[in-house]
């Protein structure tokens, strides 16, 4: 039996554990805290290393989206679900494949590095010790265990990226990070500069726009902003993700940023509003939030542009077109999140600027042995659970040795080429060094992995299913139709998925409305539809 530390106990770390046990792999979890959960486990105070949500935060992608592949979410969950009803999810997946026995609570993980024979085995040596001792730890009361394989998965939302001002010094109000943000409670009555329009910075700025004196929003460059309701009151992302709209993409990029523009400046215009880029939709990870433009509109939130400097006096701000606030209390930093892998060498895993050099961001190219992964390490324009799962069942076939990884120059081959695309891509942003397009992400892992479903069969022999699969959305219950992995629920798991959605907004009236077909999908086959055929029966 191979064994393997995890670490980490949030989502990734619960789908790593999971894997390692399907694979007959003896996974050992390590996890700082005293719970499940990660990023998505509340948590009122904020704690060194510990990613935390706000309290009101709402998950960006539907539950159909952020579904385990082979454990969808109750039928009567909402859609988009608070951060307890997703945390009450993990609980659920959790006790089901009985994974919270191979964790190991409120212990710190201090060194991971290769063993005395990593050159012939490719093991591991990881140091831990109890997490009340962290801050005070020595050789006496670390402890060393050795593992065939490590699976890192500790995210990237740990460690806040702070951005300087000149004056900022000086500032006398209050500094504080989105991580560090937790409620309004407190800035009643105050006016707030909040720099950032990622999603934490639209979340706080709505929020804040209820409850503080005035909140300012301060964007260098704007963002489109996205909705979570899309055509018919159904969740966006299932209209928005389909084989034919991955293939448009790919090939038409200009033909979905064109639509996308035209359905976001349909529901607000973004020039008027201040929010305007001057980058296309899919140059940028988006901003989701439903109600950004209407605390705008009721003058509860000012949009301005990036700030120039901090007064002398230390209680104003000034921004570049000139305009000033003399007075400020608070200054709210949604500047994002450093990666980091504090408990690591620089030799075996380098960050630089953000810039991580992972192949398909998960494997270190220059490691002698394939025995070291990283998990979720990854910004998608949609759900990170699927790609996750996918990254972690590949990566325990290799640690088996039933799959082998390309050599080295194929591999830095392949993160050189991913660097080049997305640098021509995405505006210049320490946010985009790992971004990834969902369905086609989640392509290029299931065909590494083998279960990358084959839709031409499936129109032969089962074409319900392979209708659902060619223009249904891309949810993750497709990977475990075929291939290692393989669940029997997944074909119900497909074809029950607008009932599981449809089911918290109208159960009690017996509405059987399903996706309706919009002008956008129209436009999209008129202008693809015998592309996609080619391609699929070339």
């Amino acid at each position: 039996m191979r064994t393997v530390a995890i670490i980490g106990g949030g989502v990734s770390g619960l789908i790593s554990i999971k894997c390692c046990l399907d694979a007959d792999l003896v996974p050992t979890c390590y996890e700082m805290t005293n719970d499940i959960g990660g990023l998505w486990n509340y948590d009122a105070n904020a704690v060194e290393g510990k990613a935390s949500v706000m309290k009101s935060t709402v998950i960006n992608t539907s539950k159909e989206f952020m579904a385990f592949s082979d454990y969808p979410a109750p039928i009567e969950y909402p859609n988009y679900m608070h951060n307890t009803k997703l945390l009450e999810y993990f609980r659920m997946y959790a006790k089901q494949f009985q994974l919270t026995k191979h964790i190991r609570f409120r212990t710190s993980i201090t060194r991971v590095q290769p063993a005395d024979d990593y050159e012939q085995t490719g093991a591991w040596l990881v140091y831990s010790v109890d997490a009340e001792e962290a801050d005070k730890r020595t050789k006496e009361n670390e402890k060393c265990e050795k593992y065939d394989a490590v699976m890192l998965a500790t995210g990237h939302h740990a460690h806040p990226r702070w951005v300087d001002f000149p004056g900022l010094e000086n500032f006398k109000g209050t500094k504080l990070h989105s991580w560090q943000y937790k409620t309004p409670h407190g800035f009643e009555d105050k006016v707030v500069v909040i720099i950032g329009i990622g999603n934490s910075g639209g979340d706080m700025v709505v929020e804040l726009g209820r409850f503080a004196k005035q909140v300012y929003l301060s964007t260098r460059r704007g963002s489109w902003v996205l909705n979570r309701v899309g055509p018919n009151g159904w969740p966006a992302d299932l209209y928005s993700t389909s084989t034919i709209a991955c293939t448009v993409q790919r090939y038409c990029p200009w033909l979905v940023n064109q639509l996308l523009e035209r359905d976001m400046s349909k529901r607000f215009d973004h020039e008027l509003y201040k929010m305007k880029p001057k980058h296309r939709p899919l140059q940028q990870h988006p901003c989701m939030n439903d109600d950004l433009p209407n605390r705008i509109l009721c003058g509860s939130v000012i949009v301005k542009p990036d700030i120039k400097e901090f007064t002398p006096d230390g209680h104003g701000v000034v921004f570049t077109d000139g305009s000033k606030l003399d007075y400020v209390d608070c200054v709210l930093m949604a500047t994002g999140f450093n990666i980091a892998f504090p408990y690591l060498d620089e030799k075996i895993i380098s960050v630089q600027e953000n810039h991580v050099r992972l192949y398909e961001y998960i494997w270190p190219s220059h490691m002698k042995h394939s025995t070291l992964a990283v998990m979720g390490l990854v910004q998608p324009w949609g759900a990170i659970n699927p790609i996750t799962e996918l990254q972690a069942r590949w990566a325990v076939k290799v640690f088996k040795g039933e799959l082998k990884l390309p050599s080295r120059s194929k591999m830095d081959e392949d993160i050189d080429d991913k660097a080049t695309k997305m640098r021509e891509r995405y505006v210049a942003s320490p946010r985009h060094t790992v971004q990834v397009d969902y369905m086609e992400h989640c392509d290029e892992l299931a065909n590494h992995l083998g279960c990358q479903p084959n839709i031409l069969n499936f129109l032969k022999t089962d074409f319900k299913l392979g209708w659902k699969l060619l223009f249904g959305p891309y949810t993750p219950y497709r990977y475990r139709l075929e291939g290692p992995g393989k669940w029997a629920g997944a074909r119900e798991a497909i074809l029950t998925q607008d009932e599981r959605v449809r089911y918290p907004l109208c159960a009690a009236q017996g509405n059987k409305q399903g996706i309706k077909w919009t002008s956008m999908f129209s436009i999209v086959i008129v202008v693809v539809l015998l592309f996609i055929v080619v391609q699929l029966f070339a």
